[in-house]
C-alpha cells in the first residue's frame, strides 16, 4: 500500500498516443496535455505519469462533488463559461440549473473542453469585462 511506503500506483489519464480507434475526447486532451501547447513535467516526475492520478488520490476524487451547496454561493453573481462543443457541457449546465441568482451561462462557439485554457482568441474577455462591471460595480 502506498500510504505504508509502498509503490504508487496510477490511473487513467490522457493517452500517451494516437491511432484510428483513440476517442475523440482523449484526442482533444492529448492535444493539450500530450503536445507543446500544455504539456508540463514536474521536477522528478517522468511524461508517462502526467495526467495520472494515483490510485489514493482518486478517494479524494470520487468524494468532492463541485455542486455540493452551490446554491448557496447566492446572491454572489456566478458567470460559467463554456465552449458549445465541449463534451464536459451537461456539467456547465447543470452547474448552472443548481446555482442560485444572479447567474449566466455563457456558450463559447466552437470552442471544446481544453479550448478556454489557452486559446485567447476564444476566451470571451469582453463578457468577463461586462460582467464584472455589471456585478461589482466597476467603471
Amino acid at each position: 500500500m502506498e500510504f505504508s511506503g509502498g509503490k504508487a500506483e496510477y490511473t487513467s489519464g490522457t493517452v500517451h498516443a494516437l491511432d484510428a480507434r483513440t476517442h475523440p475526447v482523449q484526442r482533444e486532451f492529448y492535444d493539450f496535455y500530450r503536445t507543446a501547447r500544455g504539456e508540463f513535467t514536474p521536477a522528478g516526475s517522468s511524461p508517462a505519469l502526467t495526467t495520472h492520478p494515483t490510485l489514493t488520490s482518486n478517494v479524494k476524487f470520487m468524494n468532492f462533488y463541485p455542486f455540493a451547496d452551490i446554491e448557496t454561493i447566492a446572491p454572489r453573481p456566478m458567470l460559467f463559461i463554456a465552449g458549445d462543443q465541449a463534451h464536459s457541457k451537461e456539467f456547465s449546465e447543470d452547474a448552472f440549473r443548481l446555482a442560485g441568482q444572479p447567474k449566466e451561462l455563457y456558450w463559447v462557439k466552437g470552442a471544446g473542453h481544453v479550448d478556454l485554457y489557452d486559446r485567447t482568441d476564444l476566451i470571451p474577455f469582453d463578457k468577463l469585462t461586462s460582467f464584472f462591471k455589471q456585478h461589482l460595480g466597476a467603471p
